[in-house]
């Protein structure tokens, strides 16, 4: 009893080519035309279904273990390696962490050996519909920049944030961690890729307080015809860098789907070193983790020109990264900036008089400048001076300030009028008693 022939869709056309051949339908040019393949080939081909039939076009490695295959032993051992230390990680990564410990194997070939333990599940993929972009043509053309807030350090920490961007024509990425998405860690993450890099021509990030602002203008901004902006807006304004803000996450899909690649890969990284802090995620950053993402997801651009440019002449990153705001002097020459009271020098060349603005400058370490008419004042900062309180009123003087507390009330006053003061009284009665 003869058994079942399994055959192949591209064998069992070769069936079908030979029987015309045999019958003299077709001539052996034909046929191997029609089949794709040389003359030699088919001839030979043709040859061995004349000698065995149909099952001389059957591939004679089937049913036979791939001369490639790789050992039981070996499969064993990947396996139990990847249940004891990677467990949960995704076939791709885990290839990579296998191979640097000596088990160098394709991740397709782990993820069918995964898929047959039951220890990794087919992901569900579902259509998304987007509108397709073009990336552009040219290295730092154009910079996405955005903020991924997640539990970096596992469940047991905080979520931090990590501040990422990424170059819309090469991919190229740079990141920083931070506890939050604020004007201080987005300005020292584009310090370093400045540093790196050099100035980019525009930066693609959402409409958050951060970057760009919807408040209305000041009085001074009004007068002195000025849009306003963030202090992040102000840096990049001196720089000459556009801000372009999407309407959308996917608008920026760029740096949306680099953040899955931290989150998949940092988080990982993370767990086996044991880091915990802030300070030591940075450092992980900057000592091969980025470099080892842009080695093997960057690509090249388009054009070989590249955008990015110097800083211009007479500008100082440290000087540009920073918080400025006006304040009017008093007529003691001083100024009060955040609950500080800082006192201008006589020395200084050219001296503001009382009632002029001048410009506080905070630098991201802190320091405070004070200028005006682009010029750097010496000052010095001083203990603001108080009211002495007589003995034996402290007590009730507080009293009387709590009491009074509220908008519109002075707090500076020691006590409160008595009911029969002329203020309580009548302002009639009061006028009509002088008649």
């Amino acid at each position: 009893m003869e058994g079942h022939l399994v055959m192949s869709v591209k064998e069992r056309k070769r069936l079908v080519v030979f029987e015309r051949l045999r019958e003299g339908q077709l001539t052996c040019g034909a046929a191997a035309e029609r089949l794709g393949i040389s003359l030699r080939q088919c001839a030979r081909s043709y040859r061995r279904y004349v000698a065995e039939g149909a099952k001389g076009l059957v591939h004679r490695n089937r049913g036979r273990p791939s001369n490639r295959a790789k050992p039981a032993e070996f499969r064993s051992k990947v396996l139990r390696y990847y249940e004891e230390k990677y467990d949960g990680f995704g076939p791709t990564l885990a290839a990579e962490k296998l191979a640097s410990e000596g088990l160098v194997l394709d991740h397709e070939t782990l993820r069918r050996w995964l898929l047959g333990a039951h220890k990794w599940k087919k992901g569900r993929r579902r259509r998304k519909h987007r509108s397709w972009r073009e990336r552009r043509a040219h290295f730092g053309e154009l910079v996405q920049l955005d903020g991924s807030h997640h539990r970096w350090c596992g469940r047991e920490h905080p979520q931090t944030c990590l501040i990422n961007m990424v170059d819309d024509a090469t991919g190229t990425t740079l990141s920083i961690m931070a506890n939050e998405e604020t004007t201080e860690a987005v300005m020292r993450t584009l310090w370093r890729w400045i540093e790196l890099y050099g100035v980019p021509k525009a930066l693609y990030t959402d409409k958050k307080n951060v970057y760009v602002t919807d408040r209305e203008q000041t009085f001074e901004e009004q007068l002195n015809d000025i849009e306003p902006m963030t202090a992040f807006g102000k840096a990049c304004e001196k720089l000459g860098i556009e801000i372009i803000t999407a309407n959308s996450p996917q608008a920026k899909g760029r740096v949306e789907r680099n953040h899955g690649v931290y989150q998949d890969r940092f988080v990982k990284e993370l767990a086996l070193m044991g880091i915990s802090t802030i300070d030591d995620a940075n450092q992980l950053l900057s000592e091969g983790f980025i470099d080892e993402l842009n080695k093997k997801f960057a690509r090249k651009p388009k054009e070989k020109q590249d955008y990015h440019r110097r800083v211009p002449r007479g500008l100082r990153l440290h000087e540009v990264f920073s918080f400025e705001e006006t304040r009017a002097v008093m007529n003691d020459w001083t100024i009060r900036y955040k609950r500080r009271t800082l006192q201008i020098l006589k020395d200084n060349r050219d001296l503001p008089r009382p009632g002029e603005r001048v410009l506080v400058r905070r630098l991201l370490d802190g320091h405070i400048e004070l200028l005006h008419r682009n010029r750097k004042l010496t000052f010095e900062e001083i203990a603001p001076l108080r009211r002495p309180v007589a003995k034996g009123r402290a007590h009730k003087e507080t009293q009387h300030v709590s009491s009074l507390s509220g908008p519109g009330i002075d707090r500076r006053r020691d006590r409160v009028p008595s009911k029969t003061h002329p203020w309580r009284r009548n302002y009639k009665l009061l006028w009509g008693s002088q008649k």
